[in-house]
């Protein structure tokens, strides 16, 4: 048995890819609620009401789906580079942490550097700082990848752990909020710099309509701008793109920072629009992910969204789920898990053939 690439690729076989993919996944998983003891349809049923059945299961799904957004994005355009990021939580984080430090209150009123500044200038200062300090992160791990060859998979992956560590000291020390009563949370954001709301008494809030903006301008980026074609050349093949004059280096470290830029807006979002301060907790996991979502999305910018708004709708749904037929949450993990290792034999088999040579007999 061997696998032979397909003359052609057709466009419904691709899009096909995903509806097969998710109908393999519920039937692979439906065998676990059952073996849980609890009825399949109803499972299922509560499963889809939890993350879209009511305004508040899809405001609840929107506001997950908004990290998710920005760190499936960040995964995706550094994959698209053959750029393997896989440190978008320690740059969430870090970018949540820079955004603190700028926004963030002083003795409860604006720190005196910004006491003068017009709120747009101070939100649009927080925001940079915040894609600064993720952009840096993942261009340390780039610059080590492309001038010392090493795995960028490794360097990236330990420096989650790094940062959370970092963070811990902060928010143990110098960020401290000395009114949270012991409990290691950075001081609060000034009010101002507060996302706003879409939807009242929700969690909703315009983060997201940033995230969804920043997917379309992805995708124009990729689809008609020279850096996209030089992006896609390096992840298709960098020693040819080399030979013809791509830049390599270069296209990997401003990869590098867009990635990095993204993750780190992320967690910029998550505390603006949110919490309005930084714990250890503020991310589930979002960053490792964004690594499910983009790859779920087959690294296109606009997928993203899609897959984003299903795996919210698959986590947010399934605490009803476990709440009511008694399903361990965890189901929701593995749902995503399935449906990812699903979406990539589906878009395999969209590529490629299976084909079986006949046994021949050695006399």
């Amino acid at each position: 048995m061997r696998l032979e690439p397909r003359s052609g690729v057709s466009r419904v076989a691709m899009l096909a890819a995903p509806v097969l993919a998710i109908a393999a996944t519920l039937l692979i998983c439906a065998v676990l609620v059952r073996w849980a003891g609890a009825p399949v349809g109803r499972a299922y049923a509560l499963l889809l009401e939890g993350g879209f059945g009511s305004r508040f299961a899809w405001s609840e799904t929107l506001t997950r789906a908004t990290p998710l957004i920005l760190t499936g994005l960040s995964v995706a355009v550094a994959f698209r580079a053959r750029l393997f990021n896989i440190g978008a939580e320690g740059q969430l984080y870090l970018g949540a942490l820079a955004a603190v430090a700028v926004g963030g209150q002083v003795d409860g009123a604006v720190a005196p550097w910004a006491e003068h500044l017009p709120v747009a200038v101070h939100f649009a200062l927080m925001v940079a700082a915040g894609m600064l300090a993720g952009a840096l992160l993942l261009l340390g791990a780039a610059w080590l990848k492309t001038r010392l060859g090493v795995d960028e998979v490794v360097t990236t992956l330990l420096g989650n752990f790094i940062v959370l560590l970092f963070v811990s000291m902060m928010l143990d020390g110098p960020m401290k909020d000395a009114t949270a009563m012991g409990w290691p949370q950075s001081v609060p954001l000034v009010p101002e710099l507060e996302l706003s709301k879409l939807m009242a008494r929700s969690r909703v809030h315009s983060g997201l309509l940033l995230a969804c903006a920043l997917a379309l301008i992805l995708w124009a980026v990729n689809r008609f701008t020279v850096f996209g074609l030089h992006m896609r050349a390096v992840g298709a093949n960098a020693r040819a793109a080399a030979f013809v004059g791509v830049p390599v280096r270069r296209v990997t470290m401003w990869t590098a920072l867009l990635s990095g830029a993204l993750a780190g807006l992320a967690g910029v979002v998550e505390v603006a629009g949110r919490t309005s301060y930084l714990t250890l907790d503020i991310s589930p996991g979002y960053g490792y992910a964004g690594v499910v979502i983009a790859m779920l999305a087959g690294l296109h910018p606009l997928g993203v969204v899609a897959a984003s708004v299903f795996v919210a709708g698959v986590l947010v749904g399934a605490d009803g789920m476990s709440r009511a037929v008694g399903v361990p949450n965890t189901i929701a993990d593995v749902i995503v898990a399935v449906a990812l290792l699903s979406m990539l034999v589906a878009t395999m088999l969209a590529r490629y053939r299976i084909c079986f040579d006949a046994l021949r007999k050695v006399a």
